[in-house]
């Protein structure tokens, strides 16, 4: 079975996750009486984020459509991926991001695939191959929207604590109890978002080496957007888009602990084991 051990570690936060929101769902139920208004809340509330997460990580950035006849290699590239891959080839676009990086956003059939100005200037052609192909892999595996889910539980998790303490103790102290509580218990449910982030890192490092069949060349372009990345000062890098992109800054434990990748290193490492 492919990534058997990823999907393992997905599946156990997932399920996590899930009884996250089942607290937070079964309060607002009891508050509204009724089940179906939850869930179509909570769709309504995930399918906003969904869209305008999009639009403001491209606005974001100014990233700009890239042109098929200055880069037709890119695209020919990313047409025999996605053929290989059997999905849609998403729209391609580029922007200056501050150091090597690149990003996936939207779904098969609308999404997006931006690379910066930086990342095509450093790497050659098969590493490019590679970043592409662990770009279009979030799109095949479809894991943006597990993890739109999974902030939006967050988000409403953090909301409900709030509106609990709040109701209990009420006043201005209960104000501030549970304006904290909710920060609290919202980067708690964070913590298992982020594990699923970086299970999907790499699971789209593998699917990338599986379908270049060149894993050397991702390990070698994953290597140098570190390298490059650990020179940059971090105001650099967008934090509108850090999460989403190929690179994810993290040092210590406790950063390491709400980073949204894995150890640059540790990539590199699994992808040595594939050849």
């Amino acid at each position: 079975m492919r990534h058997a051990g990823l999907k393992l570690r997905m599946a156990v936060s997932g399920t996590i996750l899930f009884a996250f929101y089942m607290l937070i769902a079964t309060a607002v139920w009891e508050f509204l009486g009724s089940a179906v208004t939850v869930v179509v809340l909570t769709l309504l509330f995930a399918g906003v984020q969904y869209k305008l997460g999009k639009w403001l990580a491209l606005r974001s950035i100014d990233a700009e459509e890239l042109p098929e006849d200055e880069f037709a290699d890119v695209h020919r590239t990313v047409e025999t991926l996605c053929d290989e891959m059997g999905i849609p080839k998403p729209k391609l676009m580029y922007a200056p991001m501050g150091a090597p990086n690149a990003f996936a956003v939207g779904r098969q059939g609308s999404g997006v695939v931006v690379l910066g100005t930086e990342l095509m200037q450093v790497l050659d052609d098969d590493e490019l191959e590679g970043v592409i192909a662990h770009e279009l892999a979030h799109l095949k595996n479809r894991d943006v929207i597990p993890m739109v889910l999974g902030q939006s539980i967050a988000m409403l998790f953090g909301w409900g604590v709030y509106f609990v303490v709040n109701e209990a103790i009420g006043g201005i102290v209960g104000w501030i109890l549970g304006w904290i509580a909710s920060i609290i218990a919202q980067m708690f449910v964070t913590i298992f978002v982020l594990v699923i982030s970086r299970v999907r890192e790499y699971a789209a490092d593998e699917d990338a080496a599986q379908y270049t069949g060149n894993p050397d060349a991702l390990a070698s372009a994953l290597a140098k957007i570190g390298h490059v990345n650990e020179q940059v000062e971090r105001t650099a890098i967008n934090d509108s888009v850090s999460a989403l992109c190929i690179f994810g800054q993290s040092s210590g434990l406790l950063a390491r602990l709400f980073a949204s990748h894995p150890p640059m290193e540790k990539r590199i490492a699994r992808l040595q084991q594939l050849d």
